[in-house]
């Protein structure tokens, strides 16, 4: 892997990090960073694997000292030198140059992509209309949203190089059994018909609606853990126990194995269809010690709880990268890419503010990291029984 050492970095490191660090360990571990950047004999910032080393010891420094605005800034740096955050996102994200605004070039292809876009749209309509004369608004409309669905199983076909394919279908499943009817072992006439007939059948949404009862059993089981008072985390761990699709479609199930560090467990590991470990750090809900937001001058913002909880989640993280060689040849997870997500707490601690005004104050602590998300297990389950809704096959 290509460390990235450049001046985008330097600045960053120069300009927002080291005039937010307040702690002198942490001075001391950034100016280590600049004094290894410039140490070489040529005049070309050094990188490799040592930089990322003292980035992550600054970043360790910065979690012993409590400075979680640091250990933010100090993730995104290591982020950006790995590739994981590309240059003019970093440089907008931080405003390192002028005042923030995209350069002209990056408007141009902007520029040029949506045009394109339009180009396509008109053409498709124009093709959807020959064919039917007939169809109203509604109808042109709906040629439009299926086609958007399609576009995320998008191929390129080995036969025509340099051409895109969009398969018609709305989903996944019917793509797949019309390639399984297609492989010979089915003899019919028309394999995407049969598939819709497959989909459609009375037996397929009837294992369907007993696959949305039985979520809906376990939510809804949950959500009374979730809003007990006594409820430990072992509780919601319990309560939690083979749901995980309720973190979304991303994720096909959980590992095994939950110690993949020595001296850390983590709550629920997630796998993610690319095959990489998602973490879930589960803490208390209505039964947290301390309050979820605290008021700091005009707004609402996470207090201690929600930053222990990130600071302990972004420790695991550090431990997952370092220990990610043998992780991967132990237990076949990879974690050079893990995420986490943290649930905390319950907007009904704080009758007195405003549940959207809860989710808002982690919605832009939320904004400022790359690998970690925080969110209520009011807003998680929320979100869970909306994605329920709609895929009510009824």
């Amino acid at each position: 892997m290509t460390v990235r050492s450049d001046i985008t970095l330097e600045w960053h490191l120069r300009d927002v990090v080291a005039k937010e660090a307040v702690d002198e360990t942490v001075k001391a571990a950034v100016d280590a960073v600049f004094e290894y950047l410039h140490g070489g004999r040529s005049s070309k910032r050094r990188g490799g694997r040592e930089l990322v080393r003292l980035l992550e010891e600054a970043r360790g420094a910065a979690v012993a000292a409590g400075e979680w605005q640091i250990v933010r800034l100090v993730q995104d740096t290591i982020e950006y030198a790995e590739g994981r955050i590309l240059r003019y996102d970093f440089e907008d994200r931080y405003r390192l140059f002028g005042d923030g605004r995209r350069r002209e070039r990056n408007a141009g292809f902007i520029g040029r992509t949506m045009k394109a876009m339009h180009q396509w749209l008109v053409e498709s309509g124009r093709e959807f209309l020959v064919e039917h004369p007939e169809a109203g608004i509604e109808e042109f409309l709906e040629h439009f949203r299926s086609q958007g669905e399609d576009a995320l199983f998008v191929q390129a076909p080995v036969d025509r190089p340099g051409r895109y394919v969009l398969p018609r279908g709305q989903a996944e499943i019917g793509l797949w059994l019309e390639r399984i009817i297609r492989s010979g072992r089915f003899d019919v006439e028309d394999p995407a018909a049969e598939a819709r007939k497959i989909m459609t059948s009375p037996e397929a949404l009837l294992v369907r609606v007993a696959q949305l009862e039985r979520r809906a059993a376990g939510l809804k089981a949950l959500r009374a853990v979730v809003e007990d008072p006594c409820a430990e985390e072992s509780d919601l761990q319990q309560a939690m126990a083979g749901q995980h699709w309720i973190f979304g479609g991303c994720f096909v199930g959980e590992a095994v194995h939950r110690r993949l560090v020595p001296g850390d467990e983590v709550d629920i590991p997630l796998i993610r269809g690319d095959g990489a470990l998602h973490v879930v750090e589960l803490k208390r809900s209505m039964s947290l010690a301390g309050p979820l937001v605290k008021r700091y001058r005009n707004a609402w913002v996470p207090a201690g709880a929600v930053h222990d909880a990130f600071g302990q989640v972004a420790n695991y993280l550090t431990g997952l990268d370092e220990h990610r060689h043998r992780i991967r040849q132990e237990f076949g997870i990879e974690t050079r890419r893990a995420g986490a997500l943290v649930l905390v707490g319950h907007p009904a601690l704080h009758p007195e503010v405003p549940e959207e005004e809860i989710n808002e104050a982690l919605r832009t602590f939320n904004s400022h990291i790359t690998r970690v998300e925080v969110l209520t297990y009011k807003e998680l389950l929320d979100n869970a029984e909306r994605s329920l809704a709609g895929e009510n096959p009824v």
